[in-house]
C-alpha cells in the first residue's frame, strides 16, 4: 500500500514544473531578424519569408507593414495571478511601389516608454439639428418602419 501510495506522490510531483508559463503572441525573436533586414536593398519576398505575413498592412502612399512581439510571464501569485510583460516589441515597415523595402522602425518597451499619448478627446461635430442627424433618423424611421401587406 505503501508502494502506491508513494508512487502516485512521485507521479504527481513530477509532472508539476517549477518554470513560469511564457505567454508568446506575434513574430519569435523579431529584434534579430529586423538586423537582417536591409533598407533599399530587400523586397516584399524577403521581408515574408523572413517574417511571415504582418500583424497589420496599411496602404497610404507606400505599404506600412507593422509586425508585433509581446511576452508576458505570469508573476507570483502575491499579485494574483497577473501577467507582467517581458517583451513588447513593434517593427514598421515601409514599402514603396515598387516592391523595396524604404524605411524600418523598431519600437521595443523601453522606446515606448518614452512616448507621451494626449489625453485630449475628440468631440461630436453634429447636433440634432444638423442636416447630418436630420438625414440618419429618416433612413432609420424607414428602416424601422413595418412594411405594409397588400391584401389580394
Amino acid at each position: 500500500m505503501n508502494k502506491i501510495i508513494l508512487i502516485i506522490s512521485f507521479l504527481l510531483i513530477s509532472n508539476c514544473t517549477l518554470n513560469k508559463v511564457v505567454k508568446h503572441h506575434g513574430v519569435n525573436f523579431l529584434e534579430k531578424k529586423q538586423n537582417t533586414l536591409i533598407v533599399n536593398g530587400s523586397n516584399k519576398n524577403d521581408i515574408i519569408s523572413l517574417l511571415g505575413p504582418p500583424s497589420t498592412k496599411s496602404t497610404f502612399d507606400n505599404d506600412l507593414w507593422i509586425y508585433i512581439e509581446r511576452k508576458q510571464i505570469e508573476s507570483s501569485i502575491f499579485k494574483l495571478g497577473k501577467d507582467k510583460m517581458t517583451v513588447n516589441n513593434v517593427l514598421l515597415v515601409e514599402i514603396n511601389n515598387k516592391g523595396i523595402l524604404i524605411k524600418k522602425d523598431f519600437i521595443n518597451i523601453n522606446k515606448m516608454n518614452e512616448y507621451d499619448f494626449i489625453d485630449e478627446k475628440t468631440e461630436v461635430t453634429y447636433n440634432k439639428k444638423s442636416f447630418v442627424y436630420d438625414f440618419i433618423s429618416s433612413l432609420r424611421q424607414k428602416i424601422n418602419a413595418p412594411t405594409k401587406k397588400k391584401r389580394n
